[in-house]
């Protein structure tokens, strides 16, 4: 019988490692699409983060015809009107270190005390199966901008976002506390 695989639609290899982490017990290979074969021109011009998760599966998909998953996230810092958000990955340049792109948040910030400084992570994954049906599910992982970066877990905005219900940014929790607070209360939808 032949084996399912899984293509996820990214060329980011912190994430890959997350994913194979998270996707471990499923009796299917996980590939990139790079490892795939899949390299299509994917142009991200979605108003938001399922739309933008969805160009990137259905792009891949077209190449493989595989299970293909693609996911778009990002910070959403409400005093700063939601930025970086589903421009995240492209804040301040695509070459721009999150070192400098996490300082510059916290900058920003520098006047907003308590509940001003809420943020969170979003997520949005779109699976485009064989058949070419889409599903979506979304989940967020709330917390606040940190004064500072702490922690050299995850990876990009990790080190600002401190989560007040664990004492820690999400650089600094331990994997499984945030693999447990990233997948709580996530539904799919089609």
């Amino acid at each position: 019988m032949k084996k399912h695989r899984i293509v996820f639609a990214t060329g980011n290899a912190g994430k890959m490692k997350e994913i194979r982490q998270i996707m471990a017990d499923l009796d299917c290979e996980v590939v990139s699409m790079k490892e795939a074969g899949a390299n299509p021109e994917i142009v991200e011009n979605g108003t938001s983060f399922a739309e933008n998760a969805e160009i990137k599966a259905r792009a891949v998909w077209n190449c493989t015809g595989d299970i293909v998953l693609a996911d778009d996230s990002g910070l959403v810092v409400d005093y700063i009107g939601g930025e970086p958000g589903i421009y995240s990955a492209r804040y301040m340049g695509e070459d721009t270190s999150y070192e400098i792109k996490n300082q510059n948040i916290i900058d920003r910030l520098a006047d907003a005390k308590g509940e001003e400084r809420s943020a969170r992570f979003v997520c949005n994954i779109a699976a485009v199966l064989p058949d070419g049906r889409v599903l979506h599910t979304e989940a967020a992982m709330e917390g606040q901008i940190a004064e500072k970066p702490a922690g050299c877990g995850g990876f990009g905005y990790d080190p600002i976002l401190y989560l007040p219900e664990f004492g820690m940014t999400s650089a600094e929790l331990p994997w499984s506390r945030k693999m447990r607070s990233a997948t709580a209360g996530k539904r799919w939808r089609q």
